[in-house]
C-alpha cells in the first residue's frame, strides 16, 4: 500500500466485486438447498401449497411431523415437487394424492397417481435426482409403476 497506493486501490476494488459475486453465488445454492418457501411456511405450508399449482388435481394429506431436520425438509419438499412435476408431464395421470407422516426417527413421503404407469428411475430422469437426493441422508427411493399404472413413488427419510 505505501509503495504503490494506487495498485492497491484497484486491488482492493476487485476483491470486493469477486467478494460481492461470491456471495450472490452462494446465496443462489443455498435458495436451491433450501427454498425460500421452506423458510416462510415450513414443511406443512409449502406442502399443502403444492396441491394447488400442481399440474393435476392433487390431495394433500400431512401428519404430525413434529421438528423435522431442515436437510430432511428440503428433499422431501424436493421429492414431492419433482414428482408432481414429473405427473403432470409424463402420467397421464387426472389425479394425485402426497401423503407425509412421520413414524418415529423417520420421515415417509408416499406420491401417487392414476397415470400410465412405465415411470423407470434408472433412466436419467428427474426421478433419478429424488433417489440421489434421499440417499445422500440415508434415506431411500421405492417406485412401483407397472404398465398401465397406477405409480407410487415413497421417499424415507431419517430425522436424526
Amino acid at each position: 500500500l505505501p509503495r504503490d497506493p494506487d495498485a492497491a486501490a484497484v486491488l482492493v476494488r476487485q476483491a470486493q466485486a469477486e467478494t460481492e459475486e461470491a456471495m450472490t453465488e452462494l446465496r443462489s445454492v443455498i435458495r436451491a438447498i433450501y427454498p425460500p418457501v421452506l423458510a416462510d411456511q415450513g414443511l406443512v405450508g409449502a406442502l399443502g401449497s403444492l396441491g394447488t399449482r400442481a399440474g393435476v388435481p392433487t390431495r394433500i394429506d400431512i401428519g404430525e411431523l413434529g421438528e423435522v431436520p431442515a436437510a430432511v425438509e428440503a428433499v422431501a419438499y424436493f421429492a414431492v415437487t419433482e414428482a408432481l412435476a414429473n405427473i403432470a408431464r409424463h402420467s397421464r395421470a387426472t389425479r394425485a394424492a402426497v401423503r407425509v407422516t412421520r413414524d418415529g426417527a423417520s420421515l415417509s413421503a408416499e406420491i401417487t397417481d392414476d397415470g400410465t404407469g412405465g415411470a423407470d428411475a434408472s433412466r436419467g430422469s428427474g426421478l433419478d435426482g429424488i433417489g440421489r437426493r434421499a440417499a445422500a441422508l440415508d434415506g431411500t427411493m421405492k417406485i412401483i409403476s407397472p404398465p398401465g399404472g397406477p405409480t407410487t413413488l415413497t421417499v424415507e427419510l431419517p430425522c436424526v
